[in-house]
């Protein structure tokens, strides 16, 4: 009698399945999810998604609405702003408040100070801040955590606690009513010492280690090995840091009082009170606002991608 010979892997598979028809488990796939269910997870995405960016687009248009009020307004007469303040495209554009606000003051006299104020003060924070960071991260001593978090701690106090002793000082040294003084008064930076000292601390050791055993200095090893390593990070404290300085108002406002000695946004202040036109220029106003504003808005728009390369992405060389 002929007898059937079956695979072994096959018997294999039909014991298998006669065993779990016995203890009762189901061996069949699961099935796939019907095209309802996905239909409603893709529209449940897409409403994510539009709420995300609805509010993100509200926002920015939020935080871009005084600007592009201020530009309109300059293109403006001062009856036009009165009669129609939130019309955004003026009936016809008024060039000539740009004209009138450079003749009525030296606005191009003040933003070369601020910019040269600002500048000598923001190369003064790297410098310091990128040697203490240095100092607190790669150098050994004694209390150096403890030194950190009473720099630390200065952070918490509020700017205008330092005005007086600020001033106090500068009249000592005989800097007041001078650009010398704006500059060393604010030439030390705590957030730029935090900022840099998490920026260092993920330098590889060894690297500094190397550079010790080829017998290169501190300062050595802090230029050619530090912060070539931390180009985004120092290019985002320059811009904070310049950006900050050129918009200062309150300081400045306190230590200069001679005229040609003014910054952009001291200058406008008296731009706008001068002659007693308390707020009646409105059209000049914002204009001398707009040419305010305008070099530091081109600069941002040109770095925005180094911002944020420092901000968002790891420095150093890591294990």
């Amino acid at each position: 009698m002929d007898t059937l010979a079956i695979p072994a892997k096959n018997t294999h598979k039909v014991v298998i399945n006669e065993a779990s028809r016995k203890q009762g488990i189901n061996t069949t796939k699961p099935v796939k999810a019907n095209s309802t269910t996905q239909l409603e997870r893709v529209l449940e995405r897409g409403f994510k998604t539009t709420l995300k960016h609805g509010f993100l687009l509200m926002s920015g248009l939020l935080m871009v609405f005084p600007f592009i009020w201020m530009l309109s307004g300059s293109l403006k007469s001062n009856d036009e702003i009165f009669t129609n303040p939130l019309m955004i495209i003026p009936s016809t554009f008024n060039w000539q408040s740009f004209v009138d606000a450079f003749n009525s003051a030296p606005f191009g006299l003040y933003i070369i100070n601020s910019f040269s104020v600002a500048l000598f003060t923001t190369l003064l924070v790297i410098i310091n801040s990128a040697m203490f960071a240095y100092a607190i991260t790669q150098l050994k001593f004694k209390s150096k955590t403890f030194l950190y978090f009473v720099v630390m701690g200065c952070y918490m106090l509020p700017g205008a606690v330092t005005y007086i002793p600020s001033y106090i000082t500068l009249a000592r040294l005989g800097l007041l009513d001078s650009h010398m003084g704006l500059i060393l008064s604010n030439a030390a930076s705590v957030f730029g010492v935090f900022y840099l000292r998490q920026v260092f601390l993920k330098i590889h050791p060894s690297l500094i280690e190397a550079a010790r055993i080829d017998g290169a200095g501190e300062l050595k090893i802090l230029w050619k090995i530090i912060l070539p390593q931390c180009k985004a990070a120092l290019a985002t404290l320059f811009l904070i840091t310049f950006i900050t300085n050129y918009n200062s108002y309150m300081w400045p406002s306190l230590v200069i009082t001679s005229q040609e000695l003014n910054l952009i946004a001291t200058g406008i202040r008296q731009f706008f009170i001068a002659e007693g036109n308390y707020g009646l220029n409105w059209s000049q106003i914002m204009a001398a606002s707009t040419i305010a504003v305008l070099p530091l808005l081109v600069l941002f728009i040109l770095c925005q991608k180094t911002i944020l390369t420092g901000i968002t992405n790891d420095n150093g060389v890591k294990e």
